[in-house]
């Protein structure tokens, strides 16, 4: 069974299970999936950080109220591999229900070793990657180029506003890590299909593999890329940059900001 969960309780979820346990900001439906009454995966849909460009990126006739972002799917570990995809199917059918959007979009963080097996297996149609970074910590946290621009004060104690130099990443033993975000789009409906001939991408089932992963890394201290085909880092649970992102729902109680 799946049904709509608050916030907060999503979050907790999430933030015990993910590899990535920051929730986006702009996420509208919070969906708990159900067995014997406990909820052992959840599902959220919304939009990334700029929606309406990265909508018209892709189809330039289209606007935000057209597409929802899947956020974040988790399921607890304990479930039988296929649980994944089953929950994905409900929320497909959850979706037509209760929306009126033309498509379902998606990226697999190919960057922390995942080329979206589960899209794959749902018929998701792959439309290539791009090339995105993040920072990781010695102990494995995997950092976003904002939220750590965000938190790096100069001498006075301000804000820098950009990424950290040399010196920063030095001294902070970061790691800049460059890797493939996988894309992938499902029309909601056959009709809406019609859409795919004009996108500015090409969308196929041509899907990529463990083979097709590889990542760029720049350690601490060290001035140039090296090419690697094997995960450069290990996830880890330590929290230190993403704890005011992952605090954020848990902080609200208030039932009806969700259901208003």
């Amino acid at each position: 069974m799946l049904k709509q969960i608050h916030k907060v309780t999503a979050s907790e979820f999430v933030s015990e299970r993910h590899y990535s346990a920051v929730m986006p900001s702009l996420t509208k439906y919070f969906l708990g999936y159900f067995t014997d009454d406990e909820m052992v995966g959840v599902i959220t849909f919304g939009w990334g950080t700029r929606p309406k460009h990265t909508i018209q990126k892709l189809f330039p006739e289209l606007d935000t109220k057209d597409y929802y972002e899947i956020g974040k799917m988790c399921m607890d570990d304990a479930m039988p591999r296929n649980s994944e995809s089953q929950m994905l199917s409900m929320a497909v059918k959850w979706l037509r229900e209760n929306t009126d959007i033309k498509y379902l979009f998606t990226w697999a963080d190919g960057i922390v070793g995942k080329p979206g097996y589960v899209y794959q297996a749902a018929n998701f149609l792959y439309g290539g990657y791009s090339i995105t970074d993040i920072y990781v910590t010695e102990t494995g946290e995997k950092v976003h180029p904002r939220t750590l621009q965000g938190q790096l004060p100069n001498e006075e104690g301000l804000k820098y506003g950009h990424r950290p130099n040399f010196e920063q990443l030095r001294d902070l033993k970061l790691s800049r890590v460059k890797g493939k975000q996988f894309r992938y789009i499902y029309p909601m409906s056959k009709f809406d299909r019609r859409y795919l001939k004009n996108s500015t991408v090409t969308w196929g089932l041509n899907y990529p593999k463990d083979v097709d992963l590889e990542w760029t890394v720049k350690g601490p201290g060290e001035t140039e890329y090296v090419k690697t085909k094997t995960m450069p880092f290990e996830m880890s649970k330590d929290i230190k940059y993403n704890k005011k992102n992952i605090s954020k729902y848990k902080s609200e109680s208030n039932l009806n900001q969700f259901f208003n």
